[in-house]
């Protein structure tokens, strides 16, 4: 019976363990992360950073499609028609064939007819025209034309000077620097989330190293002290002190974990990379330590490559050449259109015997525009309060870029004191816990002394990576500002 129970136990074992087994297989390697990949693989894999590469290709395709209008259109053509009720036409004496004639008859029968006495042919003529419309019904006319047209051919039409098309393919030129220097912005603001996501797994790293290390501390402290405890050494309450302190570290330990793990989540989505992909940063915020005063110290604060600032000066080139454009408006225009067509007209559909005649024009377009109701000017107008308000916004963007550099630079500087003062102080919390370590081993010294000393070291150490944390965020978002550019990032 108990045999049988192992081997149903080992079954059970064995169903559950074989698919954690082999997801564990299937599993990708971790990935060795510094600051530089993260930001070479949110450059390739983020979907806005594609979503803007692709808005420059189709703004390139726009342009293009703008410039096919410089080029002669060529159309093939074709049209048939019915004629429900063709045309009647009245010829009213137009064609009087009699008095066409006349001339000629009178001349040819005073020549070759002897006796002929002139006169005599014109007033037959004049006679038998009387009768045939005396005969013949009052306004009759006769129709024209056949039952079933047809038309093919084709047909160009080339604009030769359109001031207002070149002046459009200036603003579609413009476009696609808009979405260059809109994708470029897109990658600085992509780099400034991956860096201070990178700053921030870290900063929860080293965090969770610091409250790690105070737990374990802790948790020997307490060790310690029930084994004097058992040997009678020691008090119960320094025992039951002990045993609070370390459960009171627990829960702040745990928090970190999570943190940490929110942290690493938040770089991985950020760099476009699966959820699931593990990834090892190695290193710690210390490492940037040495380099702070550096930073502070070559900054440069021009704002010629901020990417806002650029995109205003785009837009406004835009404004002017839409100014040009308007006042293009009053220049004249000249194409030429032409057309080879072939024609051909009958009352039965017997293609065979259709007979089909060529026709062909070419001819020479101009428009002169005279009055379109003050619209032109209207825009015109309107362009121009909006370049003026274009300038306006430009010095308000100007003033708030230098206002955010200059408190960037003053919160770096802050942050450089703190990282040093800090430093001191881990430095004088690490030997004051190790005193008092050394006085309550020797029964000189309290537990709640060794106790206040151990949370001041973890709270120095605390704000000791805090403050690297801040300046490194700090000079994230001063490079943003500047428009630092991705190959100049460290």
């Amino acid at each position: 019976m108990s045999a049988s129970l192992g081997k149903k136990l080992s079954i059970a074992l064995a169903v559950i363990l074989i698919p954690w087994v082999a997801k564990a297989q299937n599993k990708p390697a971790p990935v060795e992360l510094t600051l530089e990949k993260a930001i070479e693989i949110a450059l390739s894999e983020n979907p806005t950073v594609k979503v803007a590469d692709l808005e420059i290709e189709k703004k390139k395709y726009a342009k293009k499609s703008a410039q096919s209008a410089l080029y002669p259109q060529i159309d093939a053509i074709g049209q048939y028609s019915r004629t429900v009720k063709k045309q009647v036409m009245y010829m009213d004496g137009a064609f009087d064939v009699g008095s066409m004639m006349q001339p000629i008859l009178e001349a040819s029968f005073a020549a070759s007819v002897e006796g002929y006495t002139p006169g005599t042919v014109t007033e037959a003529l004049k006679k038998a025209a009387e009768e045939s419309a005396a005969a013949a019904p009052v306004d009759e006319g006769f129709e024209i034309g056949r039952s079933n047209n047809w038309t093919g051919g084709f047909e160009l039409n080339w604009p030769v000077v359109v001031p207002t098309l070149w002046k459009s393919l200036e603003i579609s030129s413009l476009d696609v620097e808009l979405a260059v220097e809109s994708a470029r912005a897109s990658k600085i603001d992509m780099v400034n989330s991956i860096r201070k996501a990178y700053y921030g797994v870290l900063l929860a790293k080293d965090a969770l190293q610091v409250l790690q290390e105070s737990y374990d501390n802790a948790l020997l402290s307490y060790n310690d002290i029930n084994n004097k405890f058992k040997q009678g050494i020691v008090s119960e309450f320094d025992l039951i002190r002990a045993d609070v302190n370390a459960k009171n570290i627990k829960p702040n330990l745990v928090q970190a974990h999570n943190a940490y793990n929110i942290a690493l989540l938040s770089l991985k989505a950020l760099m476009g990379i699966d959820i699931d992909q593990e990834i090892q940063l190695n290193g710690s915020l210390l490492d940037y330590e040495n380099s702070l005063y550096d930073e502070v110290v070559k900054t440069d604060q021009s704002l010629d490559f901020n990417s806002d600032l650029k995109k205003i000066d785009i837009q406004t080139e835009q404004l002017q050449k839409s100014l040009e454009l308007y006042k293009a408006q009053y220049y004249p225009s000249i194409s030429i259109s032409g057309n080879y067509l072939y024609m051909s007209m009958s009352n039965d559909f017997k293609f065979g015997d259709y007979r089909w005649n060529p026709t062909s024009t070419v001819s020479l377009n101009i428009s002169i525009p005279i009055f379109d109701g003050f619209k032109k000017s209207s825009d015109i107008r309107q362009t121009k309060i909006s370049l003026e308000q274009m300038k306006w916004q430009r010095e308000d963007v100007v003033r708030n870029l230098k206002l955010a550099i200059s408190n960037n630079i003053n919160n770096m500087t802050n942050y450089v004191e703190q990282v040093f003062s800090t430093k001191d102080v881990v430095a004088q919390a690490k030997k004051g816990y190790e005193i008092s370590q050394k006085l309550y081993d020797t029964g000189m010294g309290t537990l709640l002394d060794l106790n206040n000393a151990q949370l001041g070291l973890t709270q120095a150490s605390l704000a000791f990576n805090q403050a690297i944390y801040n300046f490194l965020a700090s000079k994230a978002d001063l490079d943003k500002l500047l428009g630092i550019e991705i190959n100049k990032v460290r």
